[in-house]
């Protein structure tokens, strides 16, 4: 017998530029989805010249960025010297390590749009102090099936893999409907799978789905039914339970209390991280590591 999809509801924060986003991970019933440890949903938007997003130059640890880019622009610059615009339909992959700092800025000057989703994959402990890197991937397979698009934005699925460089055995996908649709996806047994809906409403395997909502789903599946009566777009992550306790806190991932304290002093002394140069935001100051511990929730994560 399958276990019973879990409901969680994600809730609202404010990053830079007056940006509100929907949190679903890290959730306080559930902290990871296998390797995935955050997923904020972003827009749908539009914005005036100026506003946007606009979070200023800042430190990760212990993990990989992972935005996917559905609606608008956004330019990244990290203090390896990469500036990269990501636009629709390609995904922007940073992999922190041992330490990296960047920034992530709507074009300045004109108004526009904004749709995407910013995940982080937890780096397991043989990969977490790599050294930094950057991609961007423009291009990732597309199946369409049964009126559903599924591009393949990290791992393999429907017989397609996608090229993100990751290090964790997981999962993501993004499928998109014009109209009435219904499509079988086959899931990897031993992973753990949640949903999100990112625009118009989906029912998944019986459950009916709307933004603001993760549906989550126990390992032992082996395929997920997906029914749209119109226009909607699905986020579908998955990967083997994680199996290492995660500390994560602010924007770094880590084992221990006093790597987080290191990380914290390093950022705000302007050690260790690089500098990020063109961004017009302010870089943040990270706060004080108060009351910290293996089950804290990230503040003002970005």
């Amino acid at each position: 017998m399958k276990a019973t999809p879990e409901r969680l509801e994600a809730r609202s924060a404010e990053i830079g530029g007056g940006l509100t986003i929907r949190r679903a991970l890290p959730n306080r019933h559930r902290r990871t989805v296998g390797a995935w440890c955050f997923l904020d949903h972003a827009g749908p938007m539009k914005f005036a010249a100026g506003g946007g997003m606009h979070v200023g130059p800042h430190p990760h640890i212990g993990l990989q960025t992972f935005t996917w880019m559905i609606e608008g622009e956004v330019v990244h610059r990290d203090s390896l010297g990469n500036e990269q615009v990501i636009t629709p339909g390609q995904v922007n992959l940073m992999t922190a390590g041992a330490g990296i700092a960047h920034a992530e800025d709507s074009a300045p000057g004109r108004a526009g749009e904004l749709h995407a989703a910013q995940l982080w994959i937890a780096l397991p402990e043989r990969e977490r102090h790599r050294p930094p890197a950057f991609r961007n991937y423009p291009h990732l397979p597309l199946v369409e099936s049964g009126g559903f698009g599924a591009r393949v934005l990290a791992g393999s699925a429907f017989g397609q893999a996608s090229p993100a460089e990751v290090y964790s055995p997981l999962v993501g996908l993004d499928l998109s409907a014009t109209g009435r649709a219904t499509l079988r996806v086959p899931l990897e047994p031993s992973f753990e799978h949640a949903a999100l809906v990112l625009s118009g409403a989906v029912t998944v395997s019986g459950e009916a789905l709307s933004p603001g909502t993760l549906l989550y789903f126990a390992p032992g599946r082996e395929e997920l039914a997906l029914r749209s009566e119109s226009a909607a777009r699905l986020l579908l992550i998955g990967g083997t339970p994680f199996g290492e306790e995660i500390l994560v806190w602010w924007n770094f991932v880590a084992r221990t209390r006093e790597e987080i304290a290191q990380a914290t002093r390093d950022w705000n002394a302007g050690q260790r991280f690089g500098a990020v140069h063109g961004s017009p935001a302010r870089p943040l100051v990270a706060p004080e590591v108060t009351g910290l511990n293996l089950r804290s929730s990230p503040p003002g994560v970005t």
